[in-house]
């Protein structure tokens, strides 16, 4: 089996999740505008159906199994929008799911996934630890295993993002995208550079987790001590085996963004969007206002918003901390 998403995959993945996702807007962020420097587009997957993007690759890879593979049920690792993703794909075909999910996984995210009718196991480790006992757990009651990052259907489905892109705004020319696992910023980089190559593709991982960046540097995959980022939905150690090659081939450049400046962008997305998004989702902003990123006046820039499921306590609580 193929470890990497083709085209055809991804415009397969659209057609199979068309009638079960949102096709997220693509909203023009006219008052960001004079503090980035550039023509300034959001693809909110904050307003997805379980508030981020991740049920676009769950959903799909869910909908690829045959109801032989899914008979004993699914179960993933996740730092919580896989896990709500998966959970609602889970319920919709009516299958059992076990999310295995870090103990540092903000409460509101563990909510909703028990919500959504999960048995959540809450794990103290890393990425590689948790994933160790979860195909333990897999392979003790024969259930299927669906990564988050690693699984190319998974990626494919992610990829769809990119065809929106293109559909909504066929002269974008750069698309910026969140790091953690890779997977993303995997499935849109193949879609986009494979339909228009001059679109400039960039990932925007934290300062405090730069495994990507200097994975590049080193012409090889490298790993770093987990940090305590604010952003959470990014923080894993190292690069996904698959993702890696397909983000060398495809993935013009990857900025790092210190917390400061994701906490400027998730401030300047509530006041001068209008969006909620939590902080993973904002660190393309923050590279922007860092002004890690060099655009010009007249370029069209798509940031994608990977996700909102923060409590808007929590994110108050942020906000008024950033302006002492």
């Amino acid at each position: 089996m193929r470890n990497y998403p083709t085209i055809q995959d991804i415009r397969e993945a659209r057609e199979r999740l068309k009638p079960h996702i949102r096709h997220t807007p693509l909203l023009r962020a006219e008052k960001i505008e004079k503090d980035v420097g550039c023509q300034l587009y959001l693809k909110p997957e904050t307003l997805q159906i379980t508030g981020a993007f991740k049920i676009r690759g769950a959903l799909n890879k869910a909908l690829s199994l045959t109801r032989q593979e899914l008979a004993n049920g699914v179960i993933a690792s996740s730092s919580g929008n896989h896990a709500q993703g998966l959970s609602y794909a889970a319920r919709m075909l009516g299958v059992k799911v076990i999310l295995v999910l870090p103990v540092t996984t903000p409460a509101i995210k563990i909510a909703n996934t028990r919500a959504l009718g999960a048995e959540v196991i809450l794990f103290d480790g890393d990425t590689a630890a948790r994933w160790k006992k979860v195909y333990e757990i897999a392979e003790q009651n024969n259930y299927a295993t669906i990564h988050g990052f690693e699984d190319p259907v998974v990626m494919a489905g992610q990829g769809t993002i990119g065809c929106e892109i293109l559909e909504d705004l066929d002269d974008v020319d750069t698309v910026i995208v969140p790091v953690g696992g890779g997977g993303l910023i995997s499935g849109i980089a193949t879609a986009i550079k494979e339909t228009k190559p001059s679109v400039r593709v960039i990932g925007a991982e934290p300062a405090l987790t730069p495994k990507y960046f200097h994975s590049r540097i080193n012409k090889e995959r490298t790993s770093f001590p987990l940090k305590n980022t604010i952003a959470d939905g990014l923080r894993i150690s190292v690069p996904g085996q698959n993702p890696y090659p397909i983000i060398e081939k495809y993935v013009d450049e990857i900025v790092l963004v210190d917390d400061e400046h994701i906490i400027a962008g998730m401030r300047s997305l509530a006041r001068d969007a209008k969006l909620i998004a939590e902080p993973a989702a904002s660190i393309g902003i923050g590279a922007l206002l860092a002004g890690s990123i060099e655009v010009r006046p007249d370029e069209k820039v798509c940031a994608v918003l990977t996700g909102g499921n923060w409590d808007l306590c929590d994110l108050a609580e942020i906000y008024r901390a950033a302006e002492q």
